[in-house]
């Protein structure tokens, strides 16, 4: 936890008290002090400094903190992710890893090789994800959480949503590992804002390649080798970084 996220009603008066995980986390993990000078963060707000002003170090743990906020949150991130439904335990990892890498909106879809069951967890939840996505926004020293979009069904997502999308984003982007062209093939010195997609495990099936590209989508390979869903969001995302960065930062 490199930044103390609260939400806005927890604040009052530039005073906020806490007594959850967090608290535990100052006095445990932290180990401060009265007077200590913390890093926290309003979530979709403001952030700044939290000076400890009282604690009460055993259970069950009281911080009390006074606030100053001072700076805005970090700009929306240029990369957004078009993502197949993946296990709910895989979810949870990738909630947490793409907020911490920084995604302006996740659109979770489904596919023919995802299992139906998948669409039962809890993690779908606003109350269940948004747990992990500020889980993230934690690591990565950041206030402004992602959007969350679910779409329950392929067909009306690819032909009625993604088109009108396809504006708002210079490059759109679908992993699949049968293409010949690289990544570093599909992006250009325009590149602005990128959707990429990444299919579930096992693939998407040759009728969703072909409604994707159809929607505009263009196709690249990160090589020979198969990697699991979570170990390709964080890859690709990395890589599309690198080459914004290098080229055509955002």
């Amino acid at each position: 936890m490199n930044i103390i996220l609260i939400e806005k009603k927890e604040l009052f008066a530039n005073h906020v008290v806490l007594t959850d995980h967090r608290a535990k986390h100052i006095v445990k993990i932290l180990q401060s002090e009265v007077g200590d000078c913390l890093r926290l963060g309003v979530i979709d707000g403001l952030s700044g400094e939290a000076r400890v002003t009282a604690v009460q170090r055993k259970y069950p743990f009281v911080v009390e903190l006074s606030v100053n906020l001072t700076s805005q949150s970090a700009p929306q991130p240029g990369i957004d992710l078009l993502l197949a439904l993946p296990r709910p335990i895989m979810l949870k990892r990738i909630l947490s890893q793409v907020t911490a890498l920084g995604i302006g909106t996740l659109y979770l879809v489904n596919a023919n090789r995802v299992e139906k069951s998948f669409w039962d967890a809890g993690v779908l939840e606003e109350k269940e994800y948004r747990l992990h996505l500020i889980h993230g926004l934690e690591q990565a020293v950041d206030t402004r959480l992602p959007h969350i979009e679910i779409h329950r069904h392929f067909r009306p997502f690819v032909e009625d949503v993604l088109p009108d999308l396809a504006s708002q984003y210079s490059h759109l982007l679908l992993a699949h590992p049968l293409e010949e062209k690289r990544l570093s093939q599909c992006l250009n010195s325009s590149a602005a804002r990128v959707l990429y997609a990444v299919g579930p495990e096992g693939g998407w099936v040759d009728f969703e390649v072909k409604k994707l590209l159809a929607a505009g989508m263009h196709s690249f390979s990160l090589g020979p080798r198969i990697l699991k869903v979570d170990t390709a969001v964080v890859a690709i995302h990395s890589r599309i970084s690198q080459e914004l960065e290098r080229g055509c930062p955002l």
